[in-house]
């Protein structure tokens, strides 16, 4: 299992590197820069001048990109909260003594916000996190439970009916979708905030509890608008998969030895039935993490989704290289997450 892993991670480099390069061709293909905002047509050649070479606009391409990857590749030692580098953008080798220090991937200075890209991911991430954990959740336990009813209920008027609603919101958009929960759940009935994290205003004066819920009121509409379309296909895969397996003969042996009807389905049935689901659970990340950008910029929520789309609109190359960095990670986190789960979903499965 070790070394399946090893392996897989290896494999991944070039990956990662082919993602990073083609963002930073891109970028720098389309017009203008991130720079812009500094200017007007009045700004003096000078001034531009001086604005593109503080941040390095004004190397040639290829010496960009060549410091791009020393900075994601070569360990930089950091000293207190700020890298120390020198004139061409490398971190130094030495801390002062006095000065904690350790080491860290190195993704350089947004342009738009004037501050270290890393402290900008590292607030945006874990939102996003939180959102695409509770979609899943919704994912999981409203797909497997759905498909598996289906299953048990086949040709029933409840399977023709939860058939008939799982490829309407499997074929509905999701910013369409996220704006319908917003009239209805915020406006028309105002049971649920609309946007945001936190009540803005009562949040700080609320006790740890009921923090802990404000949190999880303003997490359900987000959650839900990017989780329901994919909670449906879900539904889908596990009927199939269900249908085949509880016409096997080890089914109906459990069932001729009188083991009652909810073990052999959970049981017997639905941990074979999983083994499809699981390929479909790793790859579920990557896509809920793209898909978080209509939902998020909709819902006002503070993650990458936002962040990816106003780094693109204002050119911020070191975010845009940044977030697309962390989501091919998150895109092989997501496969390597699957396959791994195969082993323990089903123990005959062994990786060498």
């Amino acid at each position: 299992m070790f070394s399946y892993t090893v392996k897989k991670l290896l494999t991944a480099i070039p990956l990662v590197w082919g993602v990073v390069t083609l963002i930073f061709v891109l970028v720098e293909l389309s017009p203008g820069d991130a720079t812009d905002k500094f200017f007007t047509p009045e700004t003096p050649p000078e001034v531009r001048e001086m604005i593109e070479a503080k941040w390095g606009l004004d190397r040639p391409a290829h010496e960009r990109y060549v410091i791009l990857l020393r900075n994601l590749t070569v360990p930089k030692v950091f000293c207190g909260d700020d890298p120390k580098k020198d004139d061409d953008g490398v971190a130094w080798n030495e801390c002062p003594d006095d000065e904690e220090w350790g080491i860290g991937l190195d993704f350089g200075r947004s342009i738009f916000q004037e501050r270290p890209v890393f402290d900008i991911i590292g607030e945006a991430l874990p939102n996003t996190i939180q959102l695409s954990l509770m979609s899943l959740l919704i994912i999981q336990i409203f797909g497997v439970t759905i498909g598996s009813f289906q299953a048990i209920k086949q040709y029933g008027w409840a399977d023709s009916g939860l058939s008939i609603s799982s490829l309407f919101f499997y074929s509905m958009p999701g910013f369409w979708l996220a704006l319908m929960l917003q009239l209805l759940f915020a406006l028309k009935w105002p049971i649920l905030p609309s946007s945001g994290m936190t009540d803005a205003v009562m949040y700080d004066y609320m006790s740890g509890t009921e923090q802990f819920w404000d949190r999880i009121r303003h997490l359900i509409l987000p959650a839900t608008a990017l989780g329901i379309a994919r909670a449906a296909g879900v539904a889908r895969y596990m009927r199939s998969s269900m249908l085949e397996v509880i016409r096997q003969d080890y089914i109906r042996t459990a069932r001729a030895k009188g083991i009652s009807e909810f073990k052999v389905v959970v049981k017997h049935g639905m941990r074979n039935a999983l083994l499809p689901i699981v390929t479909i659970l790793g790859l579920q990340l990557p896509f809920l993490f793209s898909g978080s950008v209509l939902v998020e910029y909709i819902f006002a929520w503070p993650g990458m989704g936002r962040l990816i789309v106003s780094a693109i609109f204002s050119q911020d190359t070191p975010v845009i290289i940044a977030c697309f960095f962390v989501f091919t990670l998150i895109v092989v986190a997501g496969n390597l997450i699957a396959d791994l789960l195969y082993a323990v979903v089903d123990p005959r499965i062994r990786y060498s």
